[in-house]
C-alpha cells in the first residue's frame, strides 16, 4: 500500500501543455476541429478507459478493433451501448465526448494470457488531459471549469491526489497547487462490487446489479451529476458535480480482473464523478438534528423525494457553521452529498435520515410549494436525456414518476414526512411491507393494463361495424333505383317548388323505410342502426336525385341481415359503452379495488393508514415486476394517467392518519 509523509504528496513536476477547460491542449483540439474529428471515451465492462479520436466515417466495427488493438481484449462478442441504447453501426448519433459501455458476452479468465491480436490497427493513442469532461458539458459552470483547470495545473505540478479512508468505494482528494482539497472523485470502477474496488469488494462487472439491485455496477457516478443538474437555482445546495474522464497512477487496478495493467506508478485512465469539495464542520449523524433549519431540512428532503434517494443518511449532509453565528443555538447550513444511488431504475425501498425529524412535520413555506408547482418532470427528463444520455430510461421515468407524485402531494396539503412515509416500507416482522406508493402504482398499472384491452377491443369493434356499415350500404344501394323524371328525358325539373316536395316526400320514404322496418323487431335497438346507415347515405340525398325503397321483400331481407349479426345494437351499446367507460374511470381514484380484482386472481393488501380500503393486488406480484422502462410510450401514458387518478384517495387515507409514525429501522449504504 502507498505510503503518504503528509497531506501534499509530491511526484516528479511534469511539463504543463496549452490546456482547455475541455481537457484536450488547444494545439491538439484545433487539429480535431481541422480535419472533421472527433472523440468518444470507451469503456469496458472491466473497468478500461481509452479515448478515441474518430474520422467522422468511421463506424462501430472500427472502434472495436480498436479498442482490442489497444487492450488485448476480444470484441467479436461484444456490444457498445450507452445507457439502454446499443449502437449497432452509426456512430452519428453519439455526441462527442460521450463515454460508452463495451459489453462482451465472453469473459476470458483471469488465468488465461493476454495474447496480443494480430490486426492491421495500430493501438491508438490517447492524448487527453489528466482531467477532461466528458458529460453534462453543456451545463458544466465556469466555476466548475475553473476547479477542473487547477486540478489538472496541480497534477502537472506533481501534486497527487489522495485516497479516502472512509466508504466502500474508491474517492480521491484532488487538490489545487497549494495542497487544498478542491474535489472529490470517483471512478466508476472502484464503486462497491466493481472490478477495480480498492477495499476488496468486487465480484461483478459493470452494467450488473450493484449494492440496491435497482442500481447497475458503475452508474453511480452519471447519477451524481443528474443530482446535481435537477438542483435547479441550487435550491437544495447540491455541490456543482461533472463527469470526467480521469487519468493518474494513483487510481486502484487489480491486476487480477484488468486487462491492461502496466505495473504500479503508470497512469489510469478512469471514468469518474467529478463534485467540488465542500469545506464543513460536521455532518448530520454528529450533532442534534433539532437545531436544523426548517427550510434546509425541506429543500433537501424535496430533492431526495423528486429522485427517489435510496441512501439519505446523516453521513452525507455536511453541516456548515453560518459566519457570526455561535455553535449553540446558531444557524447552520446543510450540504446534500453522495447521490450515487439515487433514480433507480425500479420502485425500492428509500432511505430517508430525515423521515422523523421534527422539521419534515412543518408545513411547506409558501416559496417550498411555489418551488415544487414550477417543476415540470417532462421538461427535467428531457434535459436528462440531453446532458447525459448514458441514463437509462427507467431512471427518467423514475424521475417523472416522483416528482408528480410529489406535486400533488404538496398540493394535497401533506407536509415532507408524510410525503416519505408514504414513499417508504414498513417492517412487519420479519417480512417489509409495500409502501404506499407501491400499491398505489402496482393498482395504476392493472388498471392501465385492462383500460387498454377494453380500448383494444373496442377499436376491433369499430372496425368490424365498418365492415359491416360498408356491406349493408352495398344491400341497400343496390336495392335502390334512382329515378330521374322520364318525362322530361333528364332535364330538370322547372318548377323548384314541386321538385323540393317530391324530393321531401321520397325522402321520408327512405326514412320511414329504413327506420321503421329495421325497428319492427327490436324498436329501440333498430332505430341507432338505422340511423348510422342514413348518415352514410347522406351524400346520395342530393337535389338532382330521388332514391326510394323498392319492395316490402327487401326491407324483410335487410331485417333478417341485422337481427343475423347483432349489428342493430352495436351503435346504442358503444354510445353507453363510452359513457360507462367514462364514468368508470372518474369512480377509480375512489374505489381502487373494482378493476384491479377483475383484471387478475388477487390477494387483498390492506393500507397501513386506518381506515383505508384494501387494495387488491395479484397474488405473488412484487414492485420488481413493475418495470417502467418495458412499458411502451402508451402503457406509459396510461399507467400515469391511472397513477394520477388514485393518488387523490391515497392522499386522503394518509391524511387521516392520526397516529404517530413508527420508527423504521434499516441500514444505510456508505461510499
Amino acid at each position: 500500500m502507498r505510503s503518504f509523509q503528509g497531506p501534499v504528496q509530491i511526484q516528479k513536476p511534469m511539463a504543463l501543455p496549452e490546456v482547455c477547460y475541455g481537457g484536450l491542449s488547444g494545439i491538439h483540439a484545433a487539429q480535431l476541429r481541422e480535419v472533421g474529428r472527433r472523440r468518444i471515451i470507451v469503456q469496458i465492462d472491466t473497468g478500461n478507459v481509452l479515448g478515441l479520436e474518430l474520422d467522422r466515417s468511421e463506424k462501430v466495427q472500427s472502434v472495436k478493433k480498436k479498442v482490442q488493438a489497444a487492450l488485448s481484449v476480444p470484441t467479436e462478442q461484444s456490444a457498445l451501448v450507452f445507457g439502454d441504447h446499443v449502437i449497432e453501426d452509426d456512430l452519428s448519433e453519439v455526441r462527442s465526448d460521450t463515454p460508452l459501455l463495451l459489453t462482451r458476452g465472453l469473459h476470458r479468465s483471469s488465468s488465461t494470457p493476454c495474447l496480443s491480436p494480430t490486426l492491421d490497427v495500430s493501438p491508438p493513442k490517447d492524448w487527453s488531459q489528466p482531467v477532461e469532461l466528458v458529460g453534462g458539458s453543456s451545463e458544466c459552470s465556469p466555476a466548475m471549469k475553473q476547479l477542473i483547470q487547477d486540478s489538472v495545473e496541480a497534477i502537472h505540478g506533481g501534486v497527487v491526489p489522495v485516497l479516502a479512508t472512509g466508504g466502500l468505494g474508491g474517492a480521491y482528494y484532488f487538490k489545487d497547487s497549494s495542497g487544498q482539497s478542491i474535489a472529490i472523485v470517483k471512478p466508476t470502477d472502484e464503486e462497491p462490487f466493481a472490478p477495480n474496488n480498492p477495499k476488496g469488494f468486487v465480484g461483478r462487472v459493470l452494467g450488473e446489479p450493484g449494492l440496491k439491485r435497482s442500481i447497475r455496477v458503475g452508474e453511480t457516478g452519471v447519477r451524481e451529476v443528474a443530482a446535481y443538474l435537477l438542483d435547479y437555482g441550487n435550491f437544495a445546495r447540491v455541490p456543482a458535480t461533472s463527469l470526467v474522464k480521469v487519468r493518474h497512477s494513483v487510481f486502484n487496478v487489480n491486476r487480477e480482473i484488468s486487462v491492461s495493467y502496466q505495473g504500479e506508478g503508470s497512469p489510469v485512465a478512469k471514468i469518474a464523478s467529478f463534485q467540488q469539495f465542500v469545506k464543513h464542520d460536521s455532518d448530520a449523524s454528529d450533532i442534534g438534528t433539532s437545531s436544523f433549519p426548517v427550510s434546509a431540512v425541506h429543500r433537501i428532503g424535496i430533492l431526495d423525494v423528486r429522485i427517489f434517494n435510496t441512501d439519505r443518511h446523516g453521513g452525507n449532509i455536511l453541516v456548515r457553521k453560518v459566519e457570526n453565528a455561535g455553535w449553540r443555538g446558531g444557524s447552520f447550513e446543510l450540504v446534500p452529498i453522495d447521490h450515487g444511488l439515487c433514480l433507480p431504475e425500479t420502485l425500492d425501498d428509500p432511505y430517508f435520515e430525515w423521515l422523523h425529524w421534527p422539521q419534515a412535520s412543518m408545513p411547506f413555506s409558501e416559496e417550498e410549494l411555489e418551488y415544487i408547482q414550477a417543476l415540470d418532470p417532462y421538461e427535467d427528463a428531457e434535459m436528462l436525456r440531453r446532458e447525459l444520455p448514458m441514463l437509462r430510461e427507467g431512471c427518467l421515468r423514475m424521475l417523472v414518476l416522483c416528482t408528480i407524485f410529489l406535486k400533488n402531494a404538496a398540493r394535497s396539503g401533506l407536509t415532507l414526512a408524510e410525503i416519505g412515509a408514504m414513499m417508504s416500507r414498513e417492517l412487519c416482522g420479519d417480512n417489509e411491507e409495500l409502501s404506499e406508493l407501491e400499491k398505489v402504482c402496482m393498482v395504476a398499472k392493472l388498471q392501465a393494463d385492462k383500460a387498454l384491452a377494453e380500448e383494444a377491443e373496442e377499436e376491433e369493434e369499430e372496425d368490424q361495424i365498418d365492415e359491416e356499415d360498408l356491406e349493408l350500404e352495398d344491400d341497400i344501394l343496390g336495392n335502390f333505383s334512382i329515378e330521374i323524371d322520364e318525362e322530361s328525358g333528364g332535364e330538370v325539373v322547372a318548377d323548384e317548388a314541386d321538385k323540393a316536395a317530391e324530393e321531401e316526400e321520397e325522402g321520408e320514404m327512405l326514412h320511414d323505410a329504413i327506420l321503421g322496418e329495421l325497428g319492427k323487431n327490436n324498436p329501440g335497438n333498430g332505430y341507432y342502426a338505422g340511423r348510422n346507415v342514413l348518415l352514410r347515405l347522406r351524400p346520395f340525398g342530393s337535389p338532382k336525385y330521388s332514391s326510394y325503397y323498392k319492395n316490402r321483400q327487401d326491407t324483410n331481407k335487410l331485417r333478417r341481415y341485422f337481427s343475423a349479426r347483432n349489428t342493430c345494437s352495436l351503435s346504442h351499446q358503444r354510445h353507453h359503452h363510452h359513457h360507462h367507460h367514462h364514468h368508470r374511470r372518474r369512480r377509480s381514484s375512489s374505489s381502487s379495488t373494482g378493476s384491479a380484482a377483475a383484471a387478475a386472481p388477487s390477494t387483498p393488501v390492506t393500507s397501513s393508514a386506518p381506515g383505508a380500503a384494501a387494495v387488491a393486488i395479484p397474488a405473488g406480484d412484487t414492485p420488481e415486476n413493475l418495470v417502467f422502462s418495458a412499458m411502451s410510450d402508451e402503457e406509459w401514458e396510461a399507467f400515469l394517467g391511472q397513477f394520477e387518478e388514485l393518488l387523490e384517495d391515497a392522499f386522503v387515507r394518509r391524511k387521516t392518519d392520526n397516529l404517530n409514525f413508527v420508527q423504521r429501522l434499516g441500514t444505510s449504504c456508505q461510499f
